[in-house]
């Protein structure tokens, strides 16, 4: 009966790496592209150079969406695998459980939306406005 507690706890710690994978994908393009689209450019190039890490992120986009594909794939499978599991017989338990489910789902899709708009900052905006 223990063992159900903690891959619960897995899966929230999974679903928070995924936000902040798919976080990650905001900051490399969809960040510098809505900066850019409000005619903020000088603020891009100030947030540039005070992270310079932001250009390796950008140039690296493929890998970092890629990374992010991967860990949100692993924290569905741990949600799917998860969903139906059992929680304690104790109340206090059974509530934790309940709680912490909850709040796993809503990370995980708080992620997926997060990843999707920085995809389509970076891939789709892009190919859009060259076509049009």
């Amino acid at each position: 009966m223990n063992e159900h507690p903690a891959a619960l706890r897995v899966g929230a710690w999974s679903s928070l790496a995924a936000l902040l994978a798919s976080g990650g994908t905001l900051v490399c393009c969809a960040l510098p592209a809505l900066l850019v689209t409000l005619g903020a450019g000088a603020a891009l190039s100030s947030l540039v150079a005070a992270v310079p890490q932001l250009v390796w992120l950008s140039e690296h986009k493929a890998a970092v969406f890629g990374f992010a594909a991967a860990m949100l794939a692993a924290a569905g499978a741990l949600q799917w695998r998860n969903h139906r599991a059992p929680c304690p017989v104790d109340p206090a338990l059974r509530d934790a459980c309940l709680r912490t489910r909850t709040w796993s789902r809503w990370l995980y899709l708080a992620s997926v939306l997060l990843f999707l708009t920085g995809a389509l900052f970076a891939f789709a905006l892009p190919w859009w406005t060259v076509r049009g």
